[in-house]
């Protein structure tokens, strides 16, 4: 395993952290044995850094980590969780949520604290309520030891929150697709010129640049015909020695094996300017074929009228990315066929989604782009009907 130096306190950590957000999941929740056990095998591999926050799995995942973190494993590594700016109205909140995440935890002390999801307006909230010596007090007390903020806003805000504090490290989303996206390469260089050290989220993009569409897989096997989509974006990140850093939302052991693979031989400085060429390349398919820029991080859910927001863009963005109709599997999924309706139709537009969205995206406008594309008047009153009609009279015959 490679390790980088967080250059305030001179902390040894991997450039593989685990993240928690995540975990294998079975019938909706997380699957508690196979999480378990990916998480120490993690650590068996020299990962030294596991990242949750409170509303990772609906509040469950802090408390799974704990328990992963037992029978001498929570030793071995640094853990990471964030204070929600959402749960908080006054400087008392902070103390309690704090508490309540080292018992979840069960630990003593909490290693890399963050501010979740900062932008303009949360970071003036926070800012107003005391935040900043909330934050030095934890850390008199010994119940963190590093404090740090997660960042989902724009180039401005994040100069402005790095200069506000002496901070340890930063939380940006970068990858592939979004150097000129938020915080982008121009945050990670002003936030590492400071001595900050910088964590680097969503390096996939919630999966999707692990799921290459095909004219990115022929692009990128003019050159190295062996390297993976996923070799390809990791390498991409840990090539800038500013970062210290990258967190995965692994949920298999093939995941762990290739990404650990990976970052044994992904150096600073190596990649070469022919496979930098190439992934520009990259960079202009993806950009010319993707529809939604959605992560599937899942912040957006519930939707209040019961749309599923997530998988309405992931089926937008499979037919544009990889050529497919996925007219039926959003009929089957969707649109009530066998289950309650989620479709994008049922949105009504009352904004709650955007104010929760960490990529700004204008979810009602791109429902109803979804809506258009999957929900025409043809689709939906007369295919619909049959196929329930058909599924109803197959249960009956069935049941006799």
């Amino acid at each position: 395993m490679q390790y980088r130096i967080v250059p305030k306190s001179g902390d040894k950590l991997s450039v593989l952290g685990f993240g928690a957000m995540r975990l294998p999941t079975q019938f909706g929740r997380i699957n508690e044995k196979k999480a378990i056990a990916l998480i120490r095998s993690t650590i068996d591999q020299g990962v030294s850094y596991i990242d949750t926050a409170v509303p990772y799995h609906a509040g469950a995942s802090e408390p799974l980590v704990g328990k992963a973190l037992r029978d001498g494993y929570r030793e071995r590594v640094s853990i990471a969780t964030k204070l929600p700016p959402w749960t908080v109205f006054s400087r008392e909140d902070m103390d309690t949520i704090l508490t309540e995440q080292l018992s979840k935890l069960e630990t003593n002390v909490i290693d890399y604290y963050l501010l979740h999801s900062l932008e303009v307006t949360n970071w003036k909230k926070l800012s107003d309520l005391g935040v900043l010596s909330f934050l030095d007090e934890a850390k008199h007390s010994g119940k963190i030891k590093h404090a740090g903020f997660s960042f989902h806003g724009d180039i401005t805000t994040f100069k402005k929150i790095i200069d506000a504090y002496d901070w340890d490290f930063c939380q940006i989303q970068l990858n592939i697709l979004d150097e000129q996206h938020q915080a982008g390469l121009e945050g990670l260089r002003y936030a590492a010129s400071k001595d900050i050290a910088v964590f680097i989220m969503e390096p996939l993009r919630g999966g999707m640049l692990a799921k290459a569409p095909e004219s990115v897989q022929d692009a990128y096997a003019k050159l190295h015909p062996t390297w993976t989509p996923v070799e390809w974006a990791l390498r991409y990140l840990w090539n800038y020695p500013e970062v210290t850093l990258l967190l995965s939302g692994m949920n298999e052991e093939s995941q762990l094996t290739e990404n650990v693979s990976i970052a044994e031989k992904a150096l600073p400085n190596t990649l070469s300017d022919e496979e930098k060429k190439q992934i520009k390349e990259v960079q202009d398919i993806y950009h010319r074929e993707m529809k939604v820029g959605c992560t599937g991080c899942g912040y957006c859910m519930p939707c209040p009228f019961g749309v599923n927001i997530q998988q309405c863009f992931s089926f937008y963005n499979q037919k544009y990315m990889y050529n497919k109709s996925q007219f039926f599997m959003y009929l089957i999924q969707l649109d009530g066929m066998f289950g309650p309706e989620s479709r994008a139709g049922l949105c009504r537009k009352c904004g709650a989604c955007v104010d929760k969205c960490p990529q700004h995206l204008q979810i009602p406008q791109l429902l109803s782009d979804v809506q258009k594309e999957f929900e025409g008047p043809v689709k939906q009153h007369f295919i619909v009907p049959i196929i329930k009609g058909c599924y109803e009279m197959y249960k009956k015959l069935k049941i006799k």
